[in-house]
């Protein structure tokens, strides 16, 4: 979905040198789809995003793939630039995305600091027509194959052209978004007690986000390889992603595997279903936003857990209220606790 800016001017030099005379136009159209709603995006996208070279055959060139979209998208929709503004504008596009959840995620930081609630917040910022609330929603971290990549080609451009605090500047987004799935693992051990070594604790959710089985980035792994490094009994369910799938990116992202460690095997372990994952645990970590996760039956659970039974909402969907009122504590991103503060 993403190339190195300047891709098609490599592409067109190397159809450039064919034997047989022939004439290429090369175009960027980078595609703008979100993983779960992939569809409706195609169907009816934000923008198309066509890039050529502004010569009379590009130009031309570009038209004619306006036009066939024209068959489906209104024409306002479609824009036309020059190749390198088409390249830059996806990688551009997906930095302020990131960008967003990273500034959300460290005032959320700061409200576990000083009471305020990020929700709260969230909602008086996104009310700001300037600003609008998509991406404002706090959490454990951002997650995917493209966030990461996108802003990581984007610091190597600045930086190939001498552009270091620019390029300083978007690294930043990574590294807060880091620092956000470390600080949520080290509040967990801290709550619990400053130890969860040999303590059963239930992962809900190991995909990067709901409606999707993919795992590339995903917050969750990190949480496990911490959560593992501290002696933790690691029980994990997620509606659509496999065992197999689980240790395939754990492998190939974090370097560590039951190849590697025959002990991953025996303490992270997938369970079938949510109630089985949560029995006997002493803590319940929701980290992808499942709406699954919204309507279960929290009373059975909190009845089958080790007692104190902590629930961390990495993903602010739950009821804390009502969850407290069973007789669960409760720690999610940005909220106050209300074991440190009493003037909330």
């Amino acid at each position: 979905s993403t190339v190195p800016v300047r891709t098609a001017e490599a592409i067109r030099r190397v159809l450039k040198c064919n034997d047989k005379g022939l004439k290429f136009e090369v175009l960027s159209n980078p595609e703008f789809l979100a993983e779960g709603t992939a569809v409706d995006d195609l169907e009816s996208p934000d923008r198309v995003l066509i890039g050529g070279a502004q010569s009379p055959d590009g130009l031309k060139a570009a038209e004619t793939l306006a036009a066939v979209y024209a068959r489906w998208i209104p024409r306002e929709r479609v824009l036309t630039t020059n190749l390198w503004s088409s390249e830059l504008s996806k990688l551009v596009a997906n930095a302020f995305l990131a960008q967003r959840v990273s500034s959300i995620n460290s005032i959320s930081a700061l409200c576990e600091s000083t009471g305020a609630d990020v929700s709260e917040i969230s909602r008086a910022v996104g009310m700001d027509a300037r600003i609008g609330k998509r991406f404002l929603q706090a959490s454990v971290g951002f997650g995917g194959s493209c966030f990461q990549k996108d802003i990581l080609n984007l610091v190597y451009l600045c930086e190939t052209y001498g552009l270091d605090e620019c390029a300083e500047y978007w690294l930043q987004v990574v590294k807060m978004n880091d620092y956000q799935k470390k600080r949520f693992s080290e509040k967990m051990v801290a709550k619990m007690f400053n130890t969860v070594t040999g303590k059963k604790i239930s992962i809900l959710g190991y995909a990067f986000k709901k409606d999707t089985g993919d795992v590339r980035e995903t917050p969750s792994m990190f949480v496990v390889r911490d959560l593992f490094a501290e002696g933790a009994k690691i029980h994990v369910y997620d509606p659509q992603v496999t065992r197999e799938e689980m240790w395939s990116e754990m492998a190939y992202t974090c370097g560590i595997s039951p190849a590697t460690d025959a002990l991953l095997d025996e303490n992270v372990i997938t369970s079938p279903d949510v109630y089985s994952a949560c029995e006997g645990s002493h803590a319940i970590a929701v980290l992808t936003e499942w709406d699954e996760f919204k309507d279960l039956d929290y009373e059975k659970i909190y009845k089958g857990m080790a007692k104190p039974a902590f629930v961390f909402d990495g993903r602010n969907i739950l009821d804390h209220d009502k969850l407290r009122g069973i007789g669960f504590e409760v720690h999610a991103i940005g909220k106050p606790d209300p074991n440190t503060f009493n003037d909330l």
